[in-house]
């Protein structure tokens, strides 16, 4: 049966004037701590299998085997009103990690028969596989909206286990028994290769699906203990797909190309990725593995590797003013409209001297393509490498043309490019690049109150802000880097909206590894919720000069300074030393701030499937606390809760909580007793029938025969 349900929802509050706050605080969206999916669901007191399983009635270890577990490669979901609006915003930005990386795309849900339910459950967690049961679960709770624990709860459902319980797996570490939690012990048991495929890929430590070392520790002792000493800190890893995580996605589903990435080249082929010299110009890109004035060595390497290690250089210290180099890319075909242009460049020659980024796009007016210029790109010559950001809305088939040209002043080096990638996603809005990193490592002192603070940013719809860095952590919390983000006084705060509201600031810490696609960079998320109050009177994101505290930058200007929303546990030093976090002795921070409140809801309005001409059914409002068991759906009909049990192919729910199990079995069972209950009434009534029957016809023949003798 069908319900259409209507819902209007009214938001309506009146905010009391805030008054103006003494001096700044500083509050946490990790409640200080670093904690794993496992911890979250533990404190919860959730029982699930591994940890964050979701295990229906028939379900076993194999789901993994056959494709009937499989979604197809556009995979339709709805993400509930429930789920925190930070946690909206994080999964749209892991589905682009999902696009960027493989073939799997993701689509809201249009009334498919199978679909991925997204809301706030009690904890982190999911089901294994596409368990063709028409709504699927999935929980992001409270504490859940980290961009690499939703990759893990949607790697689940698309049909991963954890990676140490391959077949496998103690040839590459250890189980520590006696250090697990009574009653665990069955979290850490390993699949045979019969019933769980690893797809012919090496163990993996690094994997965002491993269990970290402390799992299920019932004391301050590891449970698992790597073979190879060197990645006990490495196991249980939260910042994002690993190499081989994306290798088993792809061929799980067969994917040959992402659908996102677009091209990336650092250059060490001869062929130089299929880049070709222009014969408009008048000079030409070298490829070189240094250059005398800079740089000393290509990005790429950073000059670890012998004989490898090259970049694209225009020579400025020759030639005459006005001379140009072009470099451009192989032909391109776009598919979503916007794309992020990225790469690293060196100016070793003089400040007048100019980079010039264009694209030459094909149309059929047009088929030997006409350039349009993008970004000029100029500055001060620079010993390093600096990262730069471009972004295209290309729509036709287009290639990425660089261009040289010589400036006016004395040059001894010129312009170099390296580490190029292009992709069909959005740029970051801001770069923060912090240089000498490694003396700020080793030079502060662990827990110092010394913080680095940003330049101040404008976010997209004109909130001023800054993000502080506690490069050493704080006292309570050492060997970790932490970030806070403010609001700051800006030039547009008489014309924006107060207390901010619904503001998400992401917040990355960049993997500089040449190629987009390998890299693991470190991603958090904090939101502006306009209804939060610092104390019974103010609202933490009201404007900075009624909540917040004077401070000033490095050259004296002062402005105030809003509250801090922190990231106490933003990235442990082990895992900032794993990666290309620190390069060429500086780190770049990727800032954007957006306005998400168009996610405030998220319900399908139709489900085509039960569309007429005349009317459209409206997916229902769901309840705010659950009273139903055996993971039943609990819907708002009239204004009252109601359960929608689940339901297999040979099982189903029921009752007014779901709490009683029907199958297929019990239904012919009671049907056959059903039957020889009856056979056996219809026996007796036959039997009784009969006999009175004959006992009456003997009375009656009795009575005719003493008639008779009686006449």
């Amino acid at each position: 049966s069908c319900i259409s349900l209507c819902a209007f929802l009214i938001i309506s509050f009146f905010l009391p004037p805030p008054q103006p706050a003494l001096e700044t605080t500083e509050i946490y969206v990790d409640e200080e701590i670093d904690q794993d999916i496992f911890d979250i669901n533990e404190a919860l007191g959730l029982d699930l299998f591994e940890g964050d399983i979701k295990l229906d009635g028939m379900q076993e270890r194999n789901s993994i085997i056959g494709d009937n577990y499989r979604w197809p490669h556009v995979i339709p979901y709805v993400l509930d009103d429930s789920l925190e609006m930070n946690a909206k915003g994080l999964i749209l930005k892991a589905f682009e990690q999902y696009r960027l990386k493989t073939c799997i795309d993701f689509k809201p849900w249009e009334g498919e028969k199978n679909y991925i339910f997204v809301f706030k459950g009690s904890g982190c967690w999911s089901s294994v596989g596409n368990r063709q049961q028409g709504l699927q679960q999935l929980s992001i709770g409270a504490n859940c909206d980290k961009i690499a624990v939703i990759q893990h709860e949607f790697l689940h459902a698309l049909g991963f286990w954890h990676e140490q319980s391959r077949s496998d797996r103690d040839d590459y570490v250890s189980i520590i028994w006696d250090r697990i939690q009574p009653g665990k012990d069955h979290n850490f048991k390993k699949y045979d290769d019969k019933t769980s495929d690893f797809l012919n890929v090496p163990y993996d430590y690094t994997s965002v699906m491993h269990y970290s070392k402390n799992a299920f520790r019932n004391g301050t002792e590891p449970t698992i203990v790597t073979n190879i000493p060197d990645f006990i800190d490495v196991i249980g890893q939260r910042m994002d797909f690993s190499d081989y995580d994306v290798q088993k996605l792809n061929r799980l589903y067969n994917c040959s190309s992402s659908l996102s990435f677009m091209d990336t080249c650092s250059f060490e082929l001869e062929n130089i990725c299929g880049m070709i010299q222009s014969s408009e110009d008048n000079s030409e890109w070298q490829h070189l593995s240094r250059v005398p004035a800079g740089p000393h060595t290509d990005h790429t390497n950073m000059g670890e590797c012998e004989d490898s290690g090259y970049f694209m250089h225009f020579n400025t210290s020759a030639g005459a003013e006005g001379s140009t180099a072009i470099l451009e890319s192989r032909i391109l075909y776009p598919k979503r409209g916007f794309q992020c242009l990225q790469f690293y460049f060196y100016n070793s020659g003089h400040e007048s001297d100019r980079l010039y980024v264009w694209v030459r796009e094909y149309t059929s007016a047009h088929p030997n393509g006409t350039l349009r210029l993008i970004e000029e790109i100029r500055g001060s010559p620079a010993t390093y490498w600096q990262l730069h950001h471009v972004p295209l809305n290309v729509t036709s088939k287009f290639r990425v043309v660089f261009q040289g040209r010589r400036g006016s002043g004395l040059s001894n080096g010129g312009l170099s490019i390296d580490d190029i990638n292009l992709s069909e996603t959005q740029c970051p809005h801001h770069v923060w690049h912090i240089r000498n990193f490694t003396h700020l490592l080793n030079a502060s002192v662990s827990g110092a109150a010394e913080i680095i603070y940003s330049p101040p940013f404008y976010s997209s719809t004109g909130y001023a802000f800054q993000v502080s860095l506690h490069v050493n952590g704080s006292t309570d919390n050492q060997f970790n880097l932490e970030t806070h983000l403010y609001l700051i006084s800006g030039a547009n705060d008489d014309q924006l909206q107060w207390p901010c509201a619904w503001q998400q600031a992401t917040i990355i810490l960049l993997d500089q590894h040449p190629d987009i696609r390998q890299r693991m960079s470190n991603q958090r998320s904090i939101t502006t919720d306009p209804l939060k109050l610092s104390d019974s009177s103010t609202y933490f994101w009201d404007r900075p000069d009624k909540v917040g505290s004077i401070a000033s930058f490095p050259n004296g200007t002062t402005f105030m300074r809003g509250p801090g929303s922190g990231i106490k546990a933003f990235l442990t030093y082990q895992r900032l030393r794993s990666r290309d976090f620190i390069k060429d002795d500086g780190v770049y921070i990727l800032l954007t701030m957006e306005d998400i409140s168009h996610l405030l809801s998220t319900q399908p309005s139709v489900s085509p499937t039960f569309v007429t001409h005349t009317s459209k059914i409206e997916v229902p409002d769901f309840c705010p606390d659950n009273p139903c068991a055996n993971d039943g759906v609990c819907i708002i009909v009239d204004r009252e809760p109601v359960c929608r049990c689940p339901a297999g192919d040979n099982w189903w729910y029921m009752g007014e909580k779901c709490e009683r199990k029907g199958s297929t079995q019990e239904n012919i069972i009671i049907a056959v007793s059903s039957t020889i209950t009856v056979f056996v009434v219809m026996l007796i009534v036959t039997i009784t029938t009969a006999v009175c029957l004959k006992k009456k016809y003997s009375q009656r023949k009795e009575n005719g025969e003493n008639l008779t003798l009686e006449e």
